[in-house]
């Protein structure tokens, strides 16, 4: 496991404060842009120093502060897959992934090159060079090389932001299962909520240089803990709250007491439910609404109503096979006590 506890100054205006623990596997990291993550990944590989902390594999420190100990870059042996790939323009795709084996006799390097373009199905494009590549072969050209000098920890950095929405979805499958064999973890950086959720056991949320939430990812999207994390799982509706009871709140921008299913907590902040749950059939936790704006997708309507002076309510539903309208909308929507999540303060 990789674990990770660093503090560091960046600028007057931004601190980094990360907490987890890597298990074997895939962990992500999921945040807004410009709230840390990158910066986590540079710390972990050794390129940024944190002021403060440490960072160990398998128990073996690679930064401690107190004790003084910085192992350097080359010798933390990480894999980094760079957003944009960071190819070699002036070398070919055998000489990109050969790049790592240098040290390595030439048989050896030729025999370890050619076991990976078969792996990553690059045959036939080993003399090619990356401009004249698709967005998909630069990618499995680049995690060749990231692979080929067999990281103990690999770090990507938003692997799939340059590409179109026709390829993400089959080279995130790709790419799964690939780290998947790896033996060592692998922390994988992204602002997409579903690429995290499809990929990744575990997963650390950030707001701010600070990390939010830590653990495994379909816990932490079924039952978030803050309002920092609802909102980053994709959560719309977040209402402010107040205790009333084990099973009830009070949210001022209805002004009304809710029931919920789950329990309460007594420092209860707010509560969260996700557009989807919201229901027109349910007769409990009514809250009066008017239509503000209807967005039709592919297979979902999404709605936003008012439903207060200073409050709205989204509801997604979707489209019946063959739908060619809108559903007649209600005067009323449910907030289901099976569905309510009670936040905590972040």
């Amino acid at each position: 496991m990789l674990r990770v506890q660093i503090e560091s100054k960046i600028s007057s205006r931004f601190s980094l404060q990360v907490d987890f623990t890597a298990p074997q596997g895939v962990t992500g990291i999921l945040g807004a842009s410009g709230c840390g993550k990158s910066l986590t990944l540079h710390c972990i590989a050794g390129l940024i120093h944190p002021k403060k902390g440490c960072i160990s594999l398998q128990g073996t420190p690679w930064l401690d502060t107190e004790k003084r100990i910085s192992v350097p870059v080359q010798r933390r042996k990480v894999g980094f897959l760079f957003q944009h790939y960071a190819l070699f323009d002036s070398m070919t795709v055998a000489q990109n992934i050969a790049a790592p084996l240098r040290s390595l006799p030439r048989e050896e390097q030729k025999r370890r090159t050619a076991q990976l373009v078969e792996q990553f199905q690059l045959a036939g494009l080993e003399k090619q060079y990356p401009h004249q590549l698709s967005g998909g072969q630069k990618q499995r050209t680049a995690l060749a090389r990231m692979l080929a000098s067999q990281p103990k920890v690999a770090l990507l950095d938003e692997p799939f932001s340059a590409l179109d929405a026709a390829l993400r979805e089959g080279l995130q499958l790709e790419l799964g299962q690939f780290l998947n064999q790896m033996k060592g973890p692998s922390i994988l950086v992204s602002h997409d909520r579903d690429e995290i959720y499809r990929l990744c056991s575990h997963t650390l949320v950030m707001e701010q240089g600070r990390s939010v939430a830590f653990g495994p990812t379909k816990e932490l999207f079924l039952r978030p803990t803050s309002p920092a994390v609802a909102r980053l799982t994709g959560c719309k509706n977040i209402f402010t709250a107040r205790y009333v009871s084990s099973h009830q709140v009070y949210l001022p921008q209805l002004d009304k007491v809710f029931t919920c299913t789950q329990t309460v907590p007594v420092d209860v902040t707010a509560v969260a439910i996700r557009a989807h749950d919201v229901s027109a059939n349910c007769r409990e936790n009514l809250v009066p609404v008017a239509l503000r704006q209807a967005m039709e997708d592919p297979f979902f309507w999404s709605f936003s109503f008012h439903c207060a002076p200073d409050a709205t309510l989204w509801w997604k539903v979707s489209k019946p096979a063959l739908a060619s309208s809108a559903p007649e909308l209600p005067s009323h929507l449910s907030l289901p006590p099976e569905h309510l999540i009670p936040l905590r303060a972040d």
